[in-house]
């Protein structure tokens, strides 16, 4: 079941992922079972990750952006230029409390 936000905890999930730095990288291979498996992985444990996408146009960048959220159930936060930010909550433990609203 993918992950859905309200605006308020998108906004809220911006701030937090403003220091974040980017943990994987989508290189030339494109997405392949072992990145959605690390990405996933990466969600689990921290919730929050950045991942930059290394595709020279913006369609493949957003082509690349749903795949990934929709192969791992997750939100995208936001984009900007080459990267972005995603968040799924936690299945045992939960690190970030969103806001109800």
């Amino acid at each position: 079941m993918p992950t859905v936000l309200t605006s308020a905890q998108t906004r809220f999930l911006r701030g937090q992922a403003h220091d974040l730095k980017a943990m994987l990288q989508v290189g030339g291979k494109g997405i392949t079972d072992a990145l959605i498996a690390e990405i996933d992985l990466a969600l689990e444990h921290h919730e929050l990750v950045k991942v930059k996408i290394a595709a020279s146009d913006r369609e493949a960048r957003d082509a690349m952006i749903e795949e990934i959220t929709r192969r791992t159930d997750a939100a995208l936060v936001q984009r900007i230029g080459h990267t972005a930010a995603i968040y799924r909550p936690g299945k045992d433990k939960r690190q970030i409390v969103l806001p109800r609203s």
